[in-house]
C-alpha cells in the first residue's frame, strides 16, 4: 500500500522495507534540520498497527512481551519484544494504551506474523486482536512539534516526539496542514544519532536484547515470566552478549555509503582481515556527517580503528562492553 504523499512533487521512494513512503521531498538536509528543530511530520504509513482491547489486554500482553505492561498508565508510552524460546528476537512494539485499546505499531511486513502469534496465545483471555493497517496511518511528529493533534486521536509520546495513529482516510489532508514534510531518510539519520536499534536493521536471526541496549527500554528485568526469559536472565547475570551495537563516524571523503551488511574490519588488518560484524545502519547527518550502528563482536577494543568495507570507521560504544 504506498503512501498517497509518494505522488506529492518531489517526492522520491524509499527503498527495501520503506518503500512504501518517501525518501525525501528533495532536500535530505532541509528536512532534517526541520525534524531536529521540532517542525514538520515524517509519514511512517507503511509500519503495520496493531489494536488489542478487552479487559484482560494489558494483563494478558504481561505474560507474552518482555516488558512491565500489567500496570501500564493511560497514555504511557513504552516498547517491548516478543522473543523465541531461544532469547532472540522475533518482534518489537512501539505500544500505548487509551485507557480502552492498546495500540501498537511495528516493522513493515511484520504485522500479520506478529498477529498469527497474538491469535494463537488467545485461550481463555478476554482479548481481542485486530489488524488495523487499512485503516489507521502512523505519522511522526518531531519533538518540540506544537503542530495540533486531531482530539481522539491515540498518540504515543516519548522524548523523540509523538507518534500519531491517524485514519488513514485524513493523512493528505493532516500532512498538507502541518508540514513541511520529511522523508524516512532523515527520520532514520536522527534515529542512528541517537542509537536507537530498529527490527531487521540491527537485528538478525540470533540477536538478543543485550547486544543492542535493549534491556530496560524494551526488557523489564524484575517481571514475571515470558518466552525467552531464561537467556535473558541468563545473559544478564552470568555472562556478556558476544555481540555489542557500535555507533560509528565514518571517513567523510568517501562518495557511497556502507550499505546494510558491509562487513567490519579492524583497519590495522586491512581488507583481507577476519569479519568482526557488520553495518547495520548508515546515514547522511547534517551536522555530525556520514555516520552508521554496526554490530560487532564484544571483544573488539573499544579504542580500535575499524573499517566498514572500504571505509575507515571510528566507533563509540554504544552498550555495556
Amino acid at each position: 500500500m504506498k503512501s498517497p504523499l509518494l505522488f506529492l512533487p518531489g517526492a522520491v521512494a524509499a527503498e527495501g522495507s520503506d518503500e512504501e513512503v518517501a525518501a525525501h521531498y528533495g532536500d535530505l538536509f532541509r528536512e532534517q534540520r526541520a525534524l531536529a528543530d521540532g517542525t514538520g511530520l515524517v509519514d511512517l504509513s507503511h509500519r503495520g498497527i496493531v489494536t488489542i482491547t478487552g479487559d484482560d489486554r494489558l494483563a494478558w500482553l504481561h505474560l507474552l512481551l518482555t516488558q512491565h505492561v500489567s500496570e501500564l498508565a493511560p497514555g504511557e508510552a513504552t516498547e517491548a519484544l516478543v522473543l523465541s524460546a531461544n532469547g532472540h528476537i522475533e518482534h518489537a512494539l512501539y505500544l500505548v494504551d487509551d485507557g480502552t485499546t492498546t495500540w501498537t505499531h511495528v516493522e513493515p511486513g511484520t504485522r500479520e506474523a506478529l498477529v498469527a502469534y497474538l491469535e494463537s496465545m488467545k485461550f481463555f483471555y478476554r482479548v481481542e486482536v485486530a489488524d488495523r493497517t487499512d485503516d489507521i496511518a502512523l505519522v511522526h511528529l518531531p519533538a518540540g512539534s506544537i503542530a495540533e493533534v486531531p482530539e481522539g486521536t491515540a498518540v504515543r509520546e516519548t522524548v523523540y516526539g509523538r507518534d500519531l495513529f491517524l485514519p488513514r482516510a485524513d493523512l493528505e489532508a493532516y500532512a498538507a496542514a502541518h508540514g513541511p514534510l520529511a522523508g524516512i531518510l532523515a527520520y532514520e539519520a536522527l534515529r542512528v544519532e541517537n542509537h536507537r536499534p530498529r527490527l531487521g536493521f540491527e537485528t538478525d536471526h540470533r540477536t538478543i536484547p543485550h547486544e543492542l541496549g535493549w534491556i530496560g527500554s524494551a526488557v523489564h528485568l524484575q517481571k514475571g515470566c515470558y518466552r525467552g526469559q531464561e537467556t535473558v536472565a541468563r545473559v544478564q547475570n552470568l555472562g556478556k552478549p558476544p555481540r555489542r551495537l557500535v555507533f560509528l563516524h565514518l571517513d567523510g571523503s568517501e562518495v557511497l555509503l556502507p550499505g546494510h551488511g558491509t562487513p567490519i574490519r579492524l583497519a590495522a588488518d586491512g581488507a583481507e582481515g577476519r569479519q568482526l560484524g557488520f553495518v547495520t545502519t548508515s546515514a547522511r547527518h547534517h551536522e555530525l556527517g556520514p555516520i552508521a550502528l554496526a554490530l560487532i563482536k564484544r571483544n573488539v577494543p573499544v579504542d580500535a580503528e575499524l573499517m566498514a568495507g572500504d571505509t575507515a570507521a571510528a566507533q563509540e560504544a554504544v552498550v555495556e562492553v
